[in-house]
């Protein structure tokens, strides 16, 4: 079988669907390459992970006996098989990016329900392992951990000692949950060898738990990644005015963390919003101003 692959949203980020398609469809002696319109095709297979606010659809190619399309993209209804989805990655297919980095999750779904996320209408209403670190990792030197909630998993415990035993360097790239960090959890991460640590304050009414994870954290942590504890993500345009945007990023600044604006529905944000994740996001910009109201978007 000849099988081509079309990554719909084209980021500089893999896409871990198609590296496992491929992986599989190699496994089974088919011929896997990125489609080509000039190439007739068994079966091409479309993934899409952004909808029409972040990512165009492609049309489909007429050079196809069969199209399969998946991802949230295309709705929260498609799963891989289990043969693919518990299948080590086809790192290689995107050759043109760093070798040295494994993608993955150990767990899947998130107990929280946010209004602005689909992880508990996608993966479930709480958080449960579904691979150990193997199934994705094979030695390389970095980690980038795609988990949406990890704490919250019973077995985060396990899951963060195999992290601890890798060596590798591991960026928790989604938020962990300050809300459940505990002086055991913190312990455990302060044995992991961080490149990245992130965690989330998007709802105001969540501030007090959120902060007093921050602070537990600030207390124990003992690697602090770029001289900080860590990057929150700050959600914006979503249900938090200017000033309660602002409250959190000057109190995240003042506490040793590095606010990162995130903006929901970015296409139709208002222009003050998307000045400040320009002002907040760049770290040379915000340290060397750290104060909104006195920032020159102009100024070279």
């Amino acid at each position: 079988m000849k099988v081509g692959l079309i990554d719909v949203d084209g980021h500089n980020w893999p896409n871990l669907a198609l590296m496992k398609i491929s992986a599989y469809h190699k496994s089974i002696g088919d011929h896997v390459e990125w489609w080509d319109g000039f190439v007739q095709y068994d079966r091409v297979y479309m993934s899409r992970v952004f909808d029409d606010t972040y990512s165009e659809d492609k049309p489909e190619p007429c050079n196809a006996a069969e199209i399969i399309k998946g991802g949230t993209g295309y709705g929260l209804d498609n799963r891989l098989p289990d043969e693919i989805e518990h299948i080590m990655p086809d790192y290689g297919l995107y050759h043109w990016m760093p070798q040295d980095i494994a993608y993955g999750f150990l767990t899947r779904g998130c107990p929280r329900g946010c209004h602005f996320c689909i992880v508990a209408e996608k993966e479930g209403r709480g958080s449960r392992k579904v691979a150990d670190l193997s199934e994705f990792w094979s030695g390389q030197k970095k980690i980038k951990l795609l988990d949406p909630n990890l704490l919250s998993c019973p077995d985060h415990m396990e899951l963060l000692e195999q992290l601890v035993q890798s060596g590798a360097w591991v960026d928790f790239t989604q938020g962990l949950d300050a809300r459940i960090l505990t002086e055991q959890n913190i312990q455990k991460i302060n044995h992991v060898k961080l490149a990245e640590i992130h965690f989330a304050w998007d709802y105001m009414k969540e501030s007090d738990a959120v902060l007093r994870g921050l602070h537990l954290y600030a207390k124990l942590a003992n690697r602090r990644p770029h001289g900080k504890f860590g990057t929150v993500y700050c959600l914006t345009n979503y249900d938090t005015t200017m000033q309660e945007n602002l409250y959190r990023i000057y109190t995240l600044r003042d506490m040793g963390y590095d606010p990162y604006v995130m903006i929901y529905d970015k296409p139709n944000a208002p222009h003050e919003v998307r000045l400040l994740q320009r002002w907040c996001n760049n770290r040379k910009i915000f340290r060397t101003q750290p104060d909104f109201e006195r920032y020159d978007p102009k100024r070279k």
